[in-house]
């Protein structure tokens, strides 16, 4: 878990899949007179391999290569494209689910028991790209539980930020309402006084 998931109360069960998602950052708005620099966490292999390691996903001694940062950045992007549909549109999103069906299939997943008598579900890969299965696990957990449908993408087109909604009716449309969620209403009456006169 990331301070980041942390500060913004994102649970553990979907931390990864949460940080992995915002690897990506494409904010491009102006805040108190500065523009918010875009960024990707993930442009090089041994980016990749740190951002698992930092997160204890990474298997001693698994190298990525560059096929695997490329299978990576096709998951995060597929994950992405996801969660920018309203959650009760998801299913329905024929394109976006196949996408990240082919995808997943490079991330399998096998059930074991853990020495306390759970299961758990652990990666069948034995390579560096095996540190991203716990993700894809997220994912599984999170639409069987409904965190899941807590996850979404900020509706701001300026913003575009994964973030977790925690509140009471899942109704939140931006990552902060402060920030994304003032400039758009500020942005919309505007408009509206505009053609109004």
């Amino acid at each position: 878990m990331s301070r980041e998931s942390k500060k913004f109360g994102v649970p553990d069960e979907l931390a990864n899949l949460y940080d992995f998602a915002n690897t990506l950052d494409v904010r491009h708005f102006t805040h108190h007179g500065v523009l918010h620099p875009q960024g990707d966490e993930l442009t090089q292999t041994r980016e990749l391999a740190a951002w698992m390691a930092q997160r204890g996903l990474s298997l001693t001694g698994a190298k990525v290569t560059p096929a695997m940062l490329v299978a990576a950045i096709e998951l995060r992007t597929l994950i992405r494209d996801y969660l920018q549909c309203d959650p009760l549109e998801r299913s329905r999103n024929k394109d976006a689910v196949r996408a990240l069906n082919k995808t997943l299939k490079f991330f399998p997943l096998v059930v074991t028991a853990a020495n306390d008598g759970s299961m758990v579900l652990r990666s069948a890969r034995e390579d560096a790209l095996a540190g991203l299965s716990p993700i894809v696990a997220e994912l599984y957990d999170g639409s069987g539980n409904g965190t899941l449908d807590r996850l979404k993408m900020c509706a701001s087109d300026e913003c575009r930020r994964v973030f977790f909604d925690r509140s009471k009716p899942s109704t939140r449309r931006w990552c902060m309402s402060s920030l994304c969620g003032n400039r758009m209403k500020t942005r919309s009456y505007r408009d509206r006084q505009r053609n109004a006169g």
